[in-house]
């Protein structure tokens, strides 16, 4: 019942934030877009925990992930390199939080290999446009393919119920490509397109990955 209205309450401040980002309006945009975020880092608090350490791990990289959300809605460049940095010390918790449920050493499959030639290429795409940023988009992109590699694993191999090894690896991959959105619009071309299929996407795997906490048994 609680995360049915929670996934109501979110649907809506979705709407909000995807409103005032056509609009432009940053103020209201970054209240919404606040609260939004914060919301998921408050439902993490009330999801049952299972595994405990991986609901700790997790929950950090909410909060990182929270304050990347803040800065990216902030129109100065130094906000969006902050931004930057908390999203990269977001996945890293999400790493760590995946490799609580599948050692790392598990971690090589098929499957590793689709998604690293998949963020070869987004790099390539990206990387004329870059100039003084390769190095650290460089370093985004492989942190977070390691992260979705880690979900990957998590879902072929460990032993939880399919509930949330699906909710993860849908989630982590929605983080992903909601991720290239970002970086067309920020690199390649501004425009509205990117936000209204990239913030559902982002916010749809980071609920999802909140939801996973209580369905790990």
């Amino acid at each position: 019942m609680m995360n049915g209205l929670i996934i109501l309450l979110g649907t809506i401040l979705l709407f909000g934030v995807l409103y005032y980002e056509k609009k432009k309006n940053r103020q209201p945009l970054l209240i919404t877009k606040s609260i939004l975020s914060l919301l998921f880092v408050i439902t993490a608090l009330f999801q049952p925990r299972p595994v405990p350490v991986y609901f700790h791990y997790l929950l950090i990289g909410l909060v990182f992930c929270l304050v990347g959300d803040v800065c990216l809605a902030l129109p100065q460049k130094k906000a969006f390199m902050v931004g930057l940095v908390a999203f990269l010390l977001g996945h890293v918790l999400y790493i760590f939080s995946f490799s609580t449920l599948v050692s790392v050493s598990y971690w090589f499959s098929p499957g590793l290999f689709i998604i690293v030639v998949i963020s070869a290429l987004i790099f390539l795409w990206l990387r004329p446009h870059l100039k003084a940023m390769l190095i650290p988009v460089l370093l985004y992109i492989m942190v977070i393919t390691f992260m979705a590699i880690g979900a990957l694993a998590v879902f072929w191999k460990s032993s939880f119920q399919v509930e949330g090894r699906t909710l993860i690896l849908v989630g982590a991959l929605s983080f992903y490509v909601s991720d290239i959105f970002v970086a067309r619009q920020r690199f390649i071309k501004e425009e509205y397109r990117n936000r209204f299929l990239g913030l559902p996407l982002y916010y749809i795997g980071q609920f999802m990955l909140v939801f996973s906490v209580g369905f790990l048994k």
